[in-house]
């Protein structure tokens, strides 16, 4: 008698401003997941999810939500109240790295390098010199729990920053300025289990001034080098600071840890993506192919990884 195939769940779409690269994603998780599953492809961001999910019948849950409650712990907390295994972190973890100002608070402690930084509330008084002061020229501004870039500026002048913020502040509460690092752009996944395994690292040389939500997603405007060309050294570097981050951040499955190697060699951490893309201009896949890994070979495991933590 032919063995049923197990039922699991695709949380695609949601509301969050990565809605469509969510959806890029998912459509290629759901043609790998569906040669060794039965899958159900359900979008957050219509009405009605959560009881599509529930009657569905399913044994587990592939999260492929970018951004807002997909990665914050909002989903994550749903499916431990219904008892559904789930890809990704927990419910704390999700909501530590979604927010870069306590993810690099938390890294801090565990002496991992990361730029200087203050954050911006929305509605408090901000002092831009006061800012300028403290980290110096050139700066970065991020919405503090957004990701795909969006809404990230690189400034270098008091008026720039402070539209920048602004700017900034329409798409999150808070806002993370930080000094910007010159140098080589890296990163490193970890995928999970009993024992975390280090990917090689990539480097990004976008074709504008950084890698923005348009390098990410569209063919041709990023090269990615994978394996990147460091040596014993600085791989060690990059191998020590995304798995010490993974620990740090209590993460599962997977993770994903961009950093920035300078040109004295030091390794700067930026910030760690718990559910990184899987689309065709994706970086996970391309660091997982590089150890003959396959793309289907790299969704089933993700999802196996949510079941053998049961």
């Amino acid at each position: 008698m032919m063995k049923m195939a197990r039922r699991i769940a695709l949380l695609c779409g949601g509301a969050s401003g990565e809605r469509e690269v969510s959806l890029l994603s998912a459509a290629a998780v759901e043609e790998a997941l569906e040669k060794r599953y039965e899958v159900i492809k359900i979008d957050t961001g219509v009405e009605g999810w959560a009881h599509t999910l529930l009657d569905s019948s399913v044994e587990g849950v592939f999260i492929c939500l970018h951004g807002g409650a997909g990665e914050n712990g909002s989903i994550q907390g749903f499916c431990e109240s219904v008892g559904l295994p789930y890809t990704g972190p927990g419910v704390l973890s999700s909501a530590i790295a979604m927010d870069k100002f306590v993810a690099k608070l938390l890294v801090e402690s565990f002496r991992i390098p990361t730029p200087g930084y203050i954050r911006v509330l929305r509605g408090e008084e901000c002092n831009i010199e006061d800012i300028r002061t403290k980290l110096g020229g050139k700066l970065v501004v991020k919405p503090s729990t957004e990701g795909s870039a969006l809404g990230v500026s690189i400034v270098d002048n008091g008026d720039d920053l402070a539209c920048a913020i602004d700017t900034a502040l329409e798409l999150a509460p808070s806002v993370l300025v930080e000094q910007f690092i010159s140098g080589r752009e890296l990163t490193v996944a970890v995928l999970g289990g009993e024992k975390p395994r280090v990917l090689p690292p990539i480097e990004i040389i976008p074709a504008n001034e950084f890698y923005d939500y348009e390098a990410k997603y569209e063919q041709d405007m990023a090269q990615h080098i994978c394996p990147a060309n460091l040596t014993e050294a600085e791989l060690r570097q990059c191998e020590e600071m995304a798995l010490g981050a993974h620990d740090a951040l209590g993460c599962y499955g997977v993770s994903r840890t961009d950093c920035i190697l300078d040109e004295r060699n030091r390794l700067w951490y930026l910030e760690t993506n718990t559910i990184p893309g899987m689309t065709g201009t994706s970086l996970l896949p391309d660091a997982a192919k590089a150890v003959g890994i396959t793309f289907d070979e790299l969704c089933w495991n993700i999802m196996e990884d949510a079941w053998s933590r049961c």
